[in-house]
């Protein structure tokens, strides 16, 4: 639990321009941490769509998710119990959006569209992130919209395969939404209460989340039958549910409230660049001159976007 010293030493660093640079600096490294690891995710949800069902891949997932939680977060969820009870239902809500609806819809996407496309569509979510923000009152300033504008056209590109035509699969949309569900989730945990320490929520999302997800596990059992256990489902399981669940949201939750959802939101563009090379390293995906060309706009606008 490295990260999470870390974190703690930032936090309470004295005030002043070089701690808030270094704060500023983590919040960055955090929520790119966070992208990589559920860029690996996608690979890894494409790859047990056909031999385990969306709503049983979500329910273990927060079950795996749980328990290599638990040893670290127990003790904290213990002691602000009142708090979690006082603010349940904010806590119902972030768990909702965040662990039940979007994770469902990412295995749902996963059945009928491919792990790259599922990643470039889901870099659609920081503009719904900026969007949000603006609402809320926050400033984006002109670079920084800048670089989300370029970034955004970038990803456009990315999807059309170098051109701003799209034909969609029924996952696309799924992932859409997806996208929709993430990017609320991203702007409620601004609201977080201060008070309410991040691995108690994180593990109280967790338990909610496989709860929520209980009935319809049922009848997804009931209906469509087990799956088989093994190597490649196994494997993929543990991977979203330790890595994609545990480590990636406890990174990405601090990463928004060191540096806010729409800057955050603009490392999250990174995504299709890691997914598009993971598929190189891991299932040969080649990438040509436009995808390279995308990636480039890519970078740019997050570089653009994500400094002060």
């Amino acid at each position: 639990m490295a990260v999470m010293d870390r974190v703690r030493t930032v936090s309470q660093a004295q005030p002043g321009t070089t701690g808030k640079k270094g704060a500023a600096g983590l919040g960055v490294l955090l929520a790119l941490l966070a992208t990589v690891v559920w860029s690996g995710s996608f690979v890894a949800t494409r790859g047990m769509a056909d031999s385990v069902p969306p709503v049983q891949a979500v329910f273990w997932r927060w079950i795996i998710a749980t328990l290599a939680v638990a040893p670290f977060a127990a003790r904290q969820a213990w002691q602000q119990r009142a708090l979690i009870r006082k603010h349940f239902g904010f806590i119902a809500l972030a768990t909702l959006f965040g662990v039940a609806l979007y994770n469902t819809l990412v295995h749902q996407a996963g059945l009928t569209t491919s792990a790259s496309n599922m990643g470039m569509i889901m870099a659609a979510s920081p503009v719904i992130m900026a969007l949000y923000a603006r609402l809320g009152g926050e400033r984006l300033g002109a670079r920084r919209t800048f670089g989300l504008l370029l970034a955004a056209f970038g990803v456009l590109l990315l999807v059309g395969n170098g051109s701003l035509g799209f034909d969609f699969a029924a996952g696309d949309l799924w992932m859409f939404g997806a996208a929709l569900s993430f990017a609320t989730y991203s702007a409620l945990l601004k609201r977080k209460p201060a008070e309410l320490g991040g691995l108690a929520f994180l593990l109280t999302t967790f338990v909610l989340g496989a709860l929520m997800l209980a009935p319809a596990y049922a009848v997804s059992l009931s209906v469509q039958g087990g799956f088989e256990i093994g190597a490649g489902t196994v494997g993929p399981l543990l991977y979203v549910g330790v890595f994609s669940s545990a480590v990636a949201f406890f990174a990405w939750n601090k990463a928004v409230s060191i540096i806010g959802a729409a800057r955050a939101g603009i490392v999250y563009y990174l995504q299709p660049v890691c997914v598009a090379i993971l598929g190189f390293v891991l299932i040969g995906e080649q990438t040509g001159p436009a995808q390279l060309l995308c990636m480039a706009l890519i970078l740019g606008g997050v570089g653009l976007g994500a400094r002060r």
